[in-house]
């Protein structure tokens, strides 16, 4: 099975980092958010690759190049023009069939993808439990009775950016937008999308400095593991 990784966007919220690098580039815990995530997909046997790169492409593809340095191999699809994620994958097509994992570019996760099934749907996506963005506050009897920081909202869960999908994905994806917006709500309504929930595995976005500060940190005390 190949993995797709979008990786083309510009990482607006970290610029000026970004002026200079892509996103998939910046160094997390020591090394480049990309190469953590071939490690962990690499850890559950996927040896094939596909990057799509647009933004600063070239020094994203100088720098990992064909994939020999993790004893992958590693295509690209080029993004000439902003195509967001369901167009990056869509213009990939050529590149991917059968059953293929897709992952955005800025994630540092353990999840283990082997325990997703895409059975009779056209996609799985994986789910992890929300937590709130502030610290809440615990009221009773006109008194506050305590605080809790950034608590995780157990009956919520959000989209975590790691799917797995068969090549008829390719019927539903934009020329240009966003497949969370334009695809899986459609695919949700004809009841062709599944989901598999992750309620203990580690997932964290980098889209801050304090993002790469706290991840970095996560990481050297060993919480990132498959």
């Amino acid at each position: 099975m190949k993995a797709f990784i979008l990786a083309g966007g510009r990482g607006l919220r970290l610029m000026p980092i970004t002026e200079r690098i892509p996103k998939p580039l910046i160094r997390v815990g020591g090394r480049p958010i990309i190469e953590w995530q071939i490690a962990w997909l690499r850890g559950f046997g996927i040896n094939e690759f596909v990057v799509s790169s647009g933004y600063l492409g070239s020094r994203l593809k100088k720098h990992i190049g064909t994939g020999s340095r993790w004893n992958v191999s590693i295509e690209y699809s080029e993004e000439n023009e902003p195509l967001g994620t369901g167009g990056a994958l869509r213009n990939a097509k050529d590149l991917l069939d059968g059953e293929f994992l897709v992952s955005v570019g800025d994630i540092i996760t353990n999840i283990d993808i082997r325990k997703m099934r895409l059975g009779r749907d056209t996609a799985n996506i994986s789910l992890t439990p929300l937590t709130s963005q502030y610290g809440v506050i615990k009221t009773g009897g006109r008194k506050v009775l305590g605080f809790e920081e950034k608590p995780v909202l157990k009956t919520y869960w959000r989209n975590a950016g790691i799917y797995l999908m068969g090549s008829t994905i390719f019927r539903y994806l934009p020329r240009k937008g966003d497949m969370e917006k334009a695809t899986f709500p459609l695919l949700a309504k004809r009841r062709m999308l599944g989901y598999t929930k992750f309620r203990r595995s580690y997932l964290r976005a980098v889209d801050s400095i304090k993002d790469i500060e706290e991840i970095s940190a996560d990481l050297s005390r060993g919480k990132v593991r498959n």
